[in-house]
């Protein structure tokens, strides 16, 4: 089972580029990868703001979702 950094990195790489660039942090310690992880998860809602409904995708985009 692949937790934090590990997760993270292991989606970049599905992803496909440009996201698969992402890969290159694997390079540093898996210490540092969590504790850069923790710092994004931390404030990632003071960043990007939180929704008050979920996302419901229009026909264009309901072909990248699973059912």
């Amino acid at each position: 089972m692949r937790v934090k950094s590990d997760a993270a990195l292991r989606i970049f790489s599905i992803l496909g580029l440009p996201w698969s660039l992402m890969m290159i942090g694997s390079v540093l310690p898996r210490s540092w990868r969590d504790a850069l992880y923790d710092f994004v998860a931390r404030h990632r809602v003071a960043w990007f703001g939180v929704r008050e409904t979920c996302y419901v995708p229009n026909a264009s985009d309901a072909e990248r979702f699973v059912q």
